[in-house]
């Protein structure tokens, strides 16, 4: 495991910054990408996301929990190319149930206010991602690989 603190501190400033994430799941007919909101975990071995349970990607991540997140710093500028930072976790999703949802509800909720009504609905879920890998791309082509275990 790269135990280094660059890549910590990397991710760490861009989980600060960035709020949101592109999942990306894999279904019985095709794989499939969503925009959802992001929190990460303070140690950044977990991530999470609220989704309607009625949705394509829930629906996914249910037939298969191996999926993966992209957050990124672009800005849709040609110093992207050289500044802009992205990172893929990758690991395993499930939804959280009772005390676990509740505790991590609130958390998801003071990164996301704004989302309190969709968030706390019945009908959605709260899923986390258990990150086993972090693939981190800087200058569009250095790529560090950060094992979690």
């Amino acid at each position: 495991m790269d135990v280094s603190a660059e890549p910590f501190a990397l991710l760490r400033a861009l989980f600060a910054r960035e709020r949101l994430g592109v999942l990306a799941t894999h279904g019985p007919e095709h794989p499939y990408a969503s925009l959802v909101a992001v929190r990460a975990s303070d140690d950044l071995r977990r991530l999470y996301f609220s989704t309607p349970r009625a949705t394509r990607k829930f629906h996914f991540l249910t037939h298969d929990p191996k999926v993966a997140m992209l957050v990124d710093s672009r800005s849709d500028d040609d110093l992207d190319f050289h500044d802009a930072v992205a990172a893929t976790a990758v690991g395993t999703a499930r939804e959280l149930e009772g005390d676990e949802r509740a505790e991590q509800l609130v958390a998801f909720l003071a990164r996301h206010p704004h989302l309190k009504p969709f968030a706390s609905s019945p009908t959605s879920a709260l899923v986390e991602l258990s990150v086993e890998t972090y693939y981190i791309v800087r200058r569009f082509q250095n790529v560090t690989e950060l094992h979690l275990g």
